[in-house]
């Protein structure tokens, strides 16, 4: 029990100041940090924090991939035997604790670096993820055009139709897709190796510029403003997967698409290869954000005597829930896809970068009415988005106010912004300008699978479990 008196006594009894917070609420149980204004916008903001765009462009890829409906298997008992196991201990401590990532782990001064790494894995993520919303945000302003600008043919090229190896505006063959060629001489203006630096890409600027004053704005506040903002980013993607659902199933292919993704074409033999597993592991750590410090740091604002095991249970089959919702919305629209280019639908699927801003994008440009699904969609990958990055700025700033309680427990709004524009000049040197796309197309789908990580997990919940028993 002497983690308890610890915590009780020690990080109680010595946060560095008796200067309450300007926006700690007079009915908040906690008088120096303040807790959330109700408990649906905390759970609000943990649905929006595990329900990101990994649900969207990388679940159902990975479903397809390892069998349909049989993923499902290795996907649930995973998510009952690690990922619901972890975000409970993760979220519970810091509710326990009341405190940020860096100083919950004062109670093993020998672990304290495991707090660092907290809030550094938060900021690379946050350095790479606002990078997306800003692609998102560019394309959101190019829907508001009729035709899409990404469904015309250049160089007399039939979308998804490889021809000539004929050279198109900066080096794109014309066996690309219209939508390709828009992504990567338009949208990112790509050179053709890391070792060319290329011109500032000044409409994605604007755009990552943009992104960060929402997400500064939003958080100005801490969690009472963010706690705020989250009734719509949280909710509004599920309005959108649904409506986008009715629209695909509706559509000629709809069927084989959905019958490609989790139909009777499941294949149970696939359950015998360890990489579907690996995957299934992959895919559920990094949809619940387990081990990045934002469970801690948002659930650090609770009152204490929070139910956080049913909570976690809520959010958990929520996050999951969604991943094979938003399949079921993305196939049945691939489905159409391939239906229009009488293609498989194995050769229009893809993942990622691919799905979100070449191969959905093009499916909608098929539809009636197309700027107004595409629209539509890119707000949903913007709100998908903003609710990740809350946290992870949340993450930052919550460890800097208890790092420093005498200087900034009272300048939450200028922690905020400068964490903000500290990291908004960070990303126009190191992707903006000198590598773009490339650092974080390694970052996902390489190093987020390495075994590297994995012993990180396992090392965050073997410490967990000895010294909460301790």
């Amino acid at each position: 029990m002497s983690i308890y008196y610890y915590y009780y006594y020690f990080l109680q009894d010595n946060n560095g100041s008796n200067k309450q917070d300007s926006h700690v609420g007079q009915e908040d149980e906690n008088t120096d940090r303040g807790n959330w204004s109700s408990k649906r916008e905390y759970m609000l903001s943990m649905i929006g924090y595990a329900v990101g765009l990994g649900n969207v462009w990388r679940f159902p890829y990975l479903a397809y991939k390892h069998g349909g409906g049989a993923f499902l298997i290795p996907y649930t008992i995973m998510l009952a035997v690690a990922g619901l196991p972890l975000f409970f201990m993760e979220s519970s401590f810091g509710q326990f604790c009341s405190q940020g990532p860096i100083n919950v782990w004062k109670a093993v001064p020998i672990l304290q670096g495991v707090g660092i790494t907290m809030m550094l894995v938060s900021t690379f993520v946050a350095i790479y993820y606002n990078v997306i919303i800003a692609y998102s945000i560019y394309y959101l302003f190019a829907s508001f055009q009729y035709p899409l600008p990404w469904s015309v043919k250049d160089c007399n090229s039939t979308a998804l139709n490889v021809t000539e190896n004929q050279t198109c505006q900066n080096g794109s063959t014309a066996g690309q897709s219209p939508s390709e060629k828009y992504w990567d001489e338009v949208a990112l203006q790509r050179t053709s190796s890391m070792n060319e630096t290329g011109p500032v890409v000044w409409h994605l600027a604007l755009c990552l510029l943009l992104a960060w004053i929402l997400v500064g704005a939003a958080l100005f506040k801490g969690i009472k403003s963010s706690g705020k903002v989250v009734y719509f980013t949280a909710t509004f993607p599920y309005v959108v997967l649904f409506i986008l659902l009715i629209r695909g199933v509706t559509l000629e292919g709809a069927k084989d698409g959905i019958e490609f993704y989790i139909g009777s074409k499941s294949n149970l033999t696939k359950l015998a290869d360890s990489e579907v597993w690996k995957d299934a592991a992959t895919q559920i750590f990094f949809s619940l954000s387990v081990a990045w410090g934002g469970l801690m740091a948002l659930s650090s604002y609770n009152k204490f005597y929070n139910n956080s095991y049913q909570d976690s249970i809520i959010v958990c089959i929520t996050n999951c829930g969604t991943s094979v919702f938003a399949g079921f919305a993305i196939f049945s629209i691939l489905g159409h896809m391939a239906h229009v280019y009488q293609r498989p639908v194995s050769e229009v699927a893809d993942a990622g970068f691919g799905l979100a801003f070449i191969a959905y994008p093009d499916a909608l440009s098929k539809l009636p009415i197309s700027p107004l699904w595409s629209i539509l969609f890119f707000v949903m990958l913007i709100t998908l988005g903003l609710d990740s990055q809350f946290a992870g700025i949340e993450v930052i700033a919550t460890c800097l106010q208890d790092a420093y309680p005498k200087l900034l427990k009272s300048k939450r709004g200028i922690v905020t912004t400068a964490v903000c524009t500290v990291l908004f000049f960070k990303h126009m040197m190191l992707h903006i300008y000198f590598c773009r796309l490339l650092i974080f197309k390694c970052y996902i789908f390489v190093n987020i699978s390495t075994p590297q990580l994995y012993r990180c997990w396992f090392f965050f919940f073997f410490f967990f479990f000895f010294f909460f028993f301790l």
